[in-house]
């Protein structure tokens, strides 16, 4: 079939766009520049600049994984606004897209799988969070509630949602590890805060593994939880990490220099939920990784 892919060159993205090749599908990849990501990317993907370039080659399925690094910068009003914008704007193309399929040639993709993120449900302390818990609401609520919002418009013209609220990426590379390991492997890792903090994650080759799970159940829709059934504290999490790096971690970071170094954005590492995968589970989807040790003996052995 073909699938389009927005948020193609980035982490996630360019693992899927593998995985979906190999599986004999075509790629319709949306970029601003082509010819920068093209290398990134199987070959014969048909890469534009623009949802709305596709018009003319419909899509069968969808996944939107666009949107800047929530993480990138401290959380200004503009960055703020920045970060709704880069999600929600190509979130609307891609339902623009569906209408315009749907009232031109009556037919429309049958599914779209829209990335949205754990920050949904905001802090919820030690409680156990499934995709039927209330969230809490601040900035990463509003801001994943808007996404997913923008997402369900395409159900109008008949289009199959499925919203995939997702934990820490966690494989070599890229993603969350990325800016972690350094300090860890030179035994300057510690605990964020006190620690008690949940951290959601899930290993990149699940996530895309989910996410062609969710593309090819015709019965699975609304909200799923993308993150591993055991999750972790942040203390949990650099004690793991440390003891398969060998190294020591015993360099705390106080809750008032990340606060005074990233002001509200500090509250991505300072608070969180303990996330579980419920329904993915009910469905009957398997996690090759579904244990901290084992993830991180896969991506660091």
């Amino acid at each position: 079939m073909r699938v389009l892919i927005t948020g193609g060159s980035g982490f996630v993205g360019q693992r899927l766009c593998r995985r979906l090749k190999e599986a004999g599908h075509r790629l319709l990849v949306v970029s601003r520049e082509p010819e920068q990501v093209r290398d990134r990317l199987p070959e014969e993907c048909d890469i534009r600049r623009s949802v709305l370039d596709f018009v003319d080659t419909p899509p069968d399925a969808i996944v939107n994984l666009a949107g800047e690094s929530i993480a990138a910068r401290r959380w200004s009003d503009d960055q703020k606004k920045r970060l709704i914008d880069s999600r929600v704007n190509i979130t609307r193309d891609l339902v623009m897209l569906c209408e315009q399929l749907h009232s031109s040639q009556g037919r429309t993709p049958r599914v779209m799988v829209s990335a949205s993120a754990m920050g949904y449900y905001g802090d919820q302390g030690d409680r156990e969070v499934t995709e039927e818990t209330p969230p809490h609401d601040e900035f990463a609520h509003r801001l994943c509630k808007r996404w997913e919002d923008t997402a369900r418009e395409a159900e109008a013209f008949g289009v199959r949602v499925a919203l995939l609220r997702i934990g820490l990426v966690l494989d070599a590379g890229g993603g969350s590890l990325q800016k972690m390991l350094p300090p860890f492997k030179l035994g300057l890792g510690g605990r964020f805060g006190d620690g008690t903090q949940f951290m959601p994650w899930v290993h990149r080759e699940d996530l895309v593994s989910a996410i062609l799970f969710l593309l090819e159940r015709d019965d699975l829709e609304g909200a799923f939880n993308g993150s591993a059934p055991h999750p972790v504290t942040n203390a949990e999490f650099s004690r793991t990490l440390a003891k398969q790096l060998g190294r020591p971690a015993i360099l705390p970071v106080p809750a008032i220099v990340l606060e005074t170094a990233f002001g509200e954005m500090s509250r991505l590492l300072l608070t969180g939920a303990d996330m579980r995968p419920a329904r993915l589970l009910e469905a009957g989807f398997e996690f090759r990784f579904p244990t901290l040790e084992k993830a991180l003996a896969d991506i660091l052995g």
